[in-house]
């Protein structure tokens, strides 16, 4: 259950008679809707709201989101870390009071607005700079992780190699890192010493295998390393452009463990700001819908007749209204009637469904 419908309907004698009114058609009767007074308090300048709905549920949306990208593989636990002053989002709009602390009721409306206004925006310029600088970080270390994997072709060797495995400080002789496909590990096997002159018989060695191919080395004069490297291409083996540099490997590793670190350090209190700020997000926007509401959580499969149940008890207070219902009850090709929400009372949707997994 995460759609509420906020309707404002027209007083009778007193509240509590519209309030039954309300809850005879559409639960008592029908059985179309879980029905909760939502309470609120006298408001100032009522009809001056200056807030836009649509941008505070755009911040809400975000910082929800960017929760659910933080926590990557913990993504069933998003939800549960998306609470508005402690509790469930649910419970936060069914139990709803009116915080006077944060937006004074003695205020009007507009003012109200611009605390609201200028809290939210205050969020948003936060997430964006935070998510700026963890995205950075986190995009780095993505950047070295995809080195030290993939195929042996791409990815980074310094995992792999030791010094041992290299003829190093030689004047005349280098060696090299080839890459053959396991299909044609008999071939290089026969033609590796005969490709070029000057290879060192006997020195290849495997170092490593992936799902596809396998690391050699070879070892052979440097003036012959461009013919080398020439006719291994013609038979399928890739030379790797690799030199041995045990500071530059060593330079490589700790960054990685640098920037592992850092993300781990930064985890935490960006989700604890996240949860916090959410809270205040989401507390924020359901602030700025509040009217003399009532708050309904309809059933998906019962929507249809609750809108109808709704429509017949006030259509009566607007017949332009009335128009538009029975129009787009007679379901006109392109005429798109039935797409407008209008309806003959105030009416706003609070979807607490706030993540867009792919």
């Amino acid at each position: 259950m995460t759609e509420f419908w906020l309707i404002s309907a027209p007083g009778e004698k007193t509240c509590q008679q519209t309030w039954d009114k309300i809850m005879t058609a559409t639960t008592r009767t029908n059985n179309l809707s879980t029905n909760n007074k939502f309470n609120i308090p006298d408001l100032k300048s009522f009809r001056r709201a200056v807030m836009s709905f649509d941008a505070v549920h755009s911040v809400v949306k975000k910082v929800a989101q960017y929760m659910a990208d933080v926590l990557e593989d913990s993504r069933d636990k998003v939800q549960e870390n998306l609470l508005a002053n402690g509790v469930d989002l649910v419970t936060y709009v069914t139990r709803f009071q009116w915080d006077m602390a944060k937006y004074p009721i003695k205020q009007s409306l507009k003012n109200i607005s611009e605390i609201v206004s200028k809290q939210v925006s205050q969020i948003d310029n936060d997430l964006k700079a935070r998510a700026s600088a963890y995205n950075n970080l986190k995009g780095n270390l993505q950047n070295l992780e995809r080195k030290n994997a993939g195929s042996l072709l791409t990815r980074s060797l310094a995992d792999i190699v030791k010094k041992e495995n290299f003829v190093l400080d030689s004047e005349y002789l280098i060696t090299m890192l080839v890459v053959v496909p396991k299909t044609n590990y008999a071939d290089w096997q026969h033609t590796y010493e005969t490709l070029s002159e000057m290879v060192v018989p006997r020195s290849t060695n495997l170092l490593f295998e992936d799902q596809d191919s396998g690391l050699f080395t070879v070892t052979l004069f440097r003036k012959a390393i461009d013919d080398f490297r020439l006719k291994a291409r013609e038979n399928k083996f890739t030379v790797r452009d690799f030199q041995y540099n045990e500071e530059e490997m060593k330079a490589d590793k700790e960054e990685m463990t640098r920037l592992s670190t850092d993300k781990k350090k930064q985890f935490g209190p960006l989700v604890r700001w996240l949860k916090v700020n959410f809270s205040e997000a989401f507390i924020a926007w359901i602030h700025i819908k509040a009217l003399r509401v009532f708050v309904e959580s309809p059933n998906k499969k019962n929507m249809k007749k609750l809108r109808e149940v709704l429509n017949d008890l006030y259509k009566h207070l607007d017949s332009s209204a009335a128009a538009i219902i029975d129009q787009s009850a007679m379901d006109i090709p392109g005429l798109n009637l039935s797409q407008q929400e209008y309806y003959p009372y105030v009416y706003y949707k609070i979807d607490c469904n706030l993540l867009d997994f792919k």
